[in-house]
């Protein structure tokens, strides 16, 4: 990232006989919040940077805003276009509030066995995962679950004759789930465990679906704090009438074009009829099964639906679960598709569509799916990009690498605390928008070519995202009259999160210059120059 000379003389010249202060990181009270007091806490990232990471900045913080009368309200739901802004459904049901009052309210944040692992699990990588998030602070930064994905039970015994709970897998864990739950929480971390909302798992293990009282009390008796629950295997007689499959939603909207044969748990495979309400579909009422028997624990468990976008989850899914999935599951690949798998542009440009209020709110959260920074063949800007944009939708951040032997770089870009600062914004809920998409007309439907300009804010301020989805290094100019509530004659301080340095003061607009497949975070804050006391 560079600042183009004339910008930096411009810079120099616009306060030269000038104060000037900028405005930003607003000053809240977290006591009427409601929530504790800001944390300091995080970690230097290793390269990249790390020396700057966390840094405060130079310009004198003076704005003093008054808490937002509505919370919830303040979503930046005038982030899209306006052609655009009608096509999410609106979220008319209240959100699921944990009986903690803690739990889910923002998007949670840990690690998952499946990316790296997939089957092949036991104990010990449980633990040794664990350990690393102290090691490399980011239980520090706020990362807190360790999820044991599928795979974990035994498939032979399925469940137990005597108490028809699900046996685990004696040869992987053979101190039990609990032994590995009470270590791991003895470390200050929670636990995350996996099962699905059919009669077996993806993998073919033991289901839950009419086990789901059984199910949730064991979950609850071993200590588990989060259950994904997935989407596979569904019987027939729990088939819905209808079928919406995002992952065939290939035309772009508004055509939903899903008559390639293949009903996808529907009775008819044919789209629901104009105005069908998707909260009474079969699906809803699978996932609203688990969510009673876990509600109705004395512990409190975050829930995960990995329904994968199907029946419009996203209608249902706040009064549900605390988040989810939006689309299928992610793959390690910058375009393109592997089997039911995608690759990070394909889901960017679903999340174009689909990341306003009605996605993202505090207590439900609009799942990407979890994160495949350092793995197969993204490369370094890649992994930043997939980073950078997970963090501005308010996504979960799960991390799915091997952390044991993880490389610097990548795990500077997981520890990136203003990226996650972002995501666990405790005032602003609302995820970052596309105001414009840069390579196709805005509004494009464009599965390679995705919105490349995205802005979101926070207590800190406005923060605009800028992708490359050229494969040449290429200069993106942001012009501040094209941001959501930034000014053309306004001058703005410039501030750099991958590196957290300062970049200066603009008018205009900034330019940056990003490698093939990169994306620049920067935050800017309004900078008002007064005049220099005059000398005596």
């Amino acid at each position: 990232m560079r600042r183009e000379g004339n910008l930096k003389a411009s810079a120099v010249l616009l306060c030269l006989a000038t104060a000037c202060v900028s405005v930003h990181a607003q000053q809240w009270d977290w006591d009427e919040l409601g929530l504790p007091a800001k944390s300091t806490s995080g970690i230097e990232s290793p390269k990249n940077g790390g020396d700057n990471q966390g840094q405060s900045s130079p310009f004198k913080q003076t704005c003093h805003r008054p808490l937002p009368v509505d919370l919830f309200a303040m979503r930046s739901a005038h982030l899209l276009p306006a052609s655009l802004a009608g096509l999410g459904l609106s979220r008319t049901a209240a959100a699921l509030v944990s009986r903690d009052g803690v739990t889910g309210r923002l998007p949670a944040l840990g690690w998952n066995s499946w990316n790296e692992y997939g089957c092949d699990i036991n104990e010990t990588v449980f633990l040794t995962v664990a350990q690393h998030m102290l090691d490399y602070g980011l239980k520090d930064l706020g990362y807190e679950y360790v999820n044991i994905d599928d795979c974990w039970s035994d498939k032979v015994l399925r469940r137990d004759n005597a108490t028809k709970e699900i046996v685990v897998d004696a040869v992987k864990f053979p101190r039990g789930i609990k032994y590995v739950a009470d270590r791991i929480h003895a470390m200050g971390l929670k636990v995350g465990i996996y099962s699905d909302a059919g009669t077996s798992t993806c993998g073919g293990f033991e289901g839950s679906l009419g086990y789901e009282e059984i199910d949730a009390a064991t979950f609850a008796k071993w200590g588990i704090d989060y259950l994904k629950y997935d989407n596979c295997n569904v019987p027939k007689e729990w088939f819905d009438d209808w079928k919406y499959v995002p992952e065939l939603w290939l035309g772009g909207p508004p055509n939903e074009n899903q008559d390639n044969g293949d009903p996808v748990n529907s009775k008819t495979g044919k789209p629901a009829p104009a105005g069908y309400d998707w909260s009474t579909s079969v699906t809803a009422e699978r996932y609203r099964l688990m969510r009673d028997a876990l509600l109705a624990q004395e512990r409190t468990i975050q829930y995960s639906l990995c329904a994968w976008g199907h029946a419009h989850v996203e209608a249902w899914g706040n009064e549900t679960g605390h988040s989810w999935r939006m689309w299928g599951d992610i793959y390690p690949e910058w375009y393109g598709q592997h089997q039911w798998s995608w690759g990070l542009m394909p889901i960017l440009n679903h999340a174009a569509f689909w990341s306003g209020p009605d996605i993202n709110g505090f207590w439900g959260h609009g799942d990407w799916d979890m994160l495949e920074v350092g793995n197969g063949n993204l490369t370094y800007e890649e992994s930043r990009s997939h980073f950078a944009f997970w963090a501005a939708l308010k996504s979960p951040l799960i991390i799915g690498t091997k952390l044991e032997g993880i490389r610097p770089e990548i795990l500077a870009i997981l520890a990136n605390r203003e990226l996650v600062a972002f995501n666990q914004d405790p005032v602003f809920a609302g995820a970052a928008q596309p105001y414009k998409w840069g390579i196709n007309p805005d509004g494009a439907w464009n599965l390679t070519h995705p919105a490349e300009f995205w802005a979101g804010e926070s207590v800190e301020g406005t923060h605009v995202f800028v992708l490359n989805t050229l494969a040449g290094t290429e200069e993106k100019a942001i012009a501040f009259a094209d941001v959501p509530g930034l000014e053309a004659g306004k001058r703005y301080a410039v501030h750099d999160m991958w590196t957290g340095e300062d970049l200066g003061v603009f008018e205009g607009e900034v330019k940056v210059e990003l490698k093939s497949h990169d994306t620049a975070a920067l935050r800017i804050n309004e900078v008002k120059c007064v005049p220099r006391p005059a000398r005596a």
